[in-house]
């Protein structure tokens, strides 16, 4: 996801909260734990990869944010109807009632599809009541992964990291009793030098706990000229979910992201970049710990169900001959 929205392709919690109190209310169910949750990310209808295991493919709910905004339910049926298995809610899901998550995780068991992750802002961690509602709604969902879907702004420097990485590692005592992991989700600012010789990226992964997740976002990676493969092999075991987010070199910056009017930087499809998806694969699987897989598109030059839908054919054809 892109910390950098325009204002006017942002999705407020307040719409978000409204379109999902819409949701008919129905029996809650109950959240994923244990081996529920690992026989879950094993389907049969799953895509094989280079290893031969089954992997979940799921979308970031950000790719469709407009139409989300516009209809959630419909936007989920949607999602399900394309093929993917999985979602990954974004910060907006904070403002759900817990009956308003229950609903949110009936119909997602009603349409076959699984939350195992979300993306949060970093009060969301705040150890009080905030960090309370956090884990309830995520356990409500069945997610066992919370995301920090991008630093503070105000995170410069060693000493701002430091900092961060302290309130990190606290956040994953607080959530381990819960069986609840915590994880980051690169953009391409963290690829850039904090120190000589380390990147921002690399001091964020040596001063979190090893069970501290690396949510790798493929397309940023790429386009700050960072070796994606490289990155997974140095952090064995650290790669449990990766967005499937390419890039094309040439797209019309906007607003410093690289999100350009063209079909070009963010805006190319899943497929159509310079990612170099068979080997990103083998590293993920063989090494990275991987659990599932999550699409994103920041906005193509098709319609945003179009778009999911290219991406994920594409998606069918490629994991057919890797």
């Amino acid at each position: 996801m892109n910390e950098n929205t325009p204002p006017a392709e942002a999705l407020s919690r307040r719409n978000f909260l409204a379109l999902t109190g819409a949701i008919p209310a129905v029996i809650a169910a109950q959240s994923l734990t244990g081996s529920a949750f690992a026989a879950a990310l094993t389907p049969a209808s799953m895509a094989g990869g280079t290893t031969g295991k089954k992997y979940p493919i799921g979308l970031e709910m950000y790719s469709v944010r407009n139409a989300g905004m516009k209809d959630m339910p419909n936007t989920l049926r949607e999602v399900a109807k394309i093929g993917y298995e999985a979602v990954e809610f974004y910060a907006p899901y904070y403002d759900w009632t817990v009956p308003q998550a229950k609903e949110i995780r009936t119909l997602l068991d009603d349409l076959g599809l699984r939350c195992y992750s979300t993306h949060n802002h970093l009060p969301f961690f705040t150890p009080d009541d905030t960090i309370g509602k956090t884990i309830e709604l995520n356990q409500i969902l069945g997610c066992k992964i919370l995301v920090l879907a991008t630093a503070p702004n105000n995170t410069n420097g060693v000493a701002g990291w430091t900092k961060l990485c302290g309130q990190l590692t606290s956040t994953v005592e607080l959530l381990k009793p819960h069986g609840l992991s915590l994880g980051f989700h690169n953009h391409n600012t963290e690829w850039a030098q904090l120190a000589p010789g380390q990147r921002i990226m690399d001091f964020l992964a040596a001063n979190t706990p090893k069970e501290f997740v690396l949510q790798l976002d493929v397309g940023t990676c790429v386009a700050a000229g960072a070796d994606p493969v490289a990155w997974i092999k140095a952090n064995p075991g650290r790669i449990r979910v990766v967005h499937l987010k390419d890039w094309a070199p040439g797209g019309i910056p906007a607003n410093g992201a690289g999100v350009g009017g063209n079909d070009k930087g963010y805006r190319a499809l899943f497929g159509e970049g310079v990612s170099p998806w068979k080997e990103i694969f083998a590293a993920a699987e063989s090494v990275g710990g991987l659990e599932y897989y999550l699409m994103e598109q920041e906005g193509s030059r098709y319609s945003e169900f179009e778009t999911a839908q290219r991406c994920f054919d594409t998606w069918k054809t490629m994991r057919a001959t890797t």
